[in-house]
């Protein structure tokens, strides 16, 4: 056996000599995974910044490098944890630790094979359609074999949705920010190709390095997050007593957050004496009142219990909240709410060094291997070299979007939002006569086989790995 005690950050936990380097081995792909979404998805930050000529090879990537890293450090972990609820975590944890970790290998390393081969062929390709679909498939394995509920298919439709959108959204902003441009602006010196040493004049300078550090921030606030989610899970997997819930949060404040919503929802139970709505959630409300002694218990399953009153009563205060039917006051509203921000802390978390690892390995892998995309996002999505226009609108479209996105908590493509973002200033600029139709097809090829191709990995290396188990 050894002692991870030896290791201040994970925490007091025995494990396997086995289950120790499986361990070990699902943080090293963790970090892979995210080193390749840096020099994966972050070229697509760098591309419109290298092409117009507005910064360096050199300086753009350890510029975006740094913002990217700053990006995961204080973007929160509302994405993180929506990627966590797509894998049914519940049932993973009923079973042994081997399970889960076979789980958790599928889904890093088809996530690793499939982003690394698109980037060999520099093909443009969504990391978060890659991991959303090694999730699924590995689920989907977890399930043939086990049973229990299987995908959060509804998680995964919210997901799908913005991801399917984003691309859209994209694609018209960035015709309507060029007519804009090209229109009512009217700023002719935007719409200059760069040839040999051509560099933009100061301002237009100025606002492509602005787009570029919000594509990379924003990028790193989204995508970076669902490294996190990743990381959480295997934490969660092997030591989950540990780490299935945030025991910075102390009891006393748990306790008062319950009570305070026990308060109110009785008032409202008075007020509206037949709601079922009001009556059910009062009840889960009083059960966990009960459950918060098991928070610090050495038993996972009963860690987990706890865990799972708190995401039931904190979604269901958020649902009342929103429901209609039920006329409450804002004095109460606001009790309300609090209380369920505080809850949501006990169950939506991560440790501070693992967003750190998380950045690093992001900020590291923006800085190495962005060759490949950045010539296909740069030449080979138009027919003409980009203008400055085409560079700056695509990029403030894709940094709104994902900004936005990050905001939602919903997971969304830093590559399909830009790349269908340049499309549309193409498309703006010239018709569709100026697209690359080979190089769109090869795209398309790519996001329409992303998702399909990534769980049958998924589900096959669970069985894979399943066998040696």
């Amino acid at each position: 056996m050894i002692n991870l005690m030896a290791l201040p950050l994970i925490g007091e936990v025995t494990l396997s000599t086995g289950l120790f380097i499986t361990f070990f081995v699902c943080l090293v792909a963790v970090l892979t995974f995210e080193f390749v979404n840096g020099f994966h998805d972050t070229a697509n930050a760098v591309a419109t910044v290298i092409y117009t000529k507005a910064l360096k090879p050199q300086v753009a990537v350890i510029w975006s490098g740094i913002w990217n890293f700053l990006g995961v450090f204080t973007g929160g972990v509302a994405v993180a944890m929506g990627i966590l609820k797509l894998v049914p975590l519940s049932d993973l944890i009923a079973l042994p630790v081997y399970v889960g970790a076979c789980v958790v290998l599928a889904v890093l390393i088809s996530s690793i094979i499939w982003n690394l081969g698109t980037w060999y062929f520099g093909i443009p390709c969504s990391s978060s359609h890659t991991l959303i679909g090694s999730m699924i498939g590995a689920s989907l394995g977890f399930t043939i074999y086990y049973g229990g509920s299987g995908v959060n298919w509804g998680k995964a439709q919210e997901i799908g949705l913005s991801l399917i959108l984003s691309p859209l959204f994209g694609f018209g902003a960035a015709i309507l920010l060029m007519y804009f441009l090209k229109n009512i602006l009217k700023a002719e010196s935007l719409f200059h190709i760069p040839k040999g040493e051509d560099r933009p004049p100061l301002p237009i300078r100025i606002l492509l390095v602005i787009t570029c550090t919000l594509v990379s921030f924003f990028h790193g606030s989204n995508d970076g997050q669902k490294g996190v989610g990743l990381f959480m899970l295997i934490l969660i997997v092997f030591v989950p007593v540990r780490f299935a819930v945030n025991h910075a949060v102390s009891d006393d404040k748990i306790m008062a957050a319950v009570v305070s919503a026990e308060q109110v929802l009785q008032k409202q139970i008075t007020a509206n004496p037949s709601s079922e709505d009001l009556i059910k959630l009062e009840k889960t409300v009083s059960e966990t009142k009960e459950e918060i002694a098991h928070k610090a218990s050495e038993d996972p399953t009963k860690v987990f219990k706890f865990r799972k009153h708190i995401q039931t009563v904190t979604k269901e205060i958020n649902a009342l909240l929103k429901n209609e039917k039920i006329s409450i006051p804002e004095s109460d509203k606001v009790v309300l709410h609090a209380a369920a921000k505080d809850l949501s802390k006990v169950t939506d978390f991560a440790p501070i060094w693992v967003i750190a690892a998380i950045s690093i390995a992001l900020g590291l892998g923006t800085m190495i291997g962005w060759k490949r995309i950045v010539l296909t996002i740069g030449e080979k999505i138009g027919k003409e070299h980009l203008n400055y226009a085409q560079g700056a609108s695509a990029e403030l479209v894709a940094a709104t979007t994902i900004g936005l996105s990050t905001g939602l908590g919903l997971p969304v493509s830093t590559t399909h939002v830009l790349s269908s973002g340049i499309a549309g200033a193409m498309v703006a600029s010239n018709g569709t006569k100026n697209l690359n139709s080979g190089t769109l097809r090869n795209i398309a090829l790519a996001w329409i086989l992303t998702l399909p191709v990534t769980i049958i990995l998924g589900l096959g290396l669970f069985a894979l790995f399943h066998l040696f188990v």
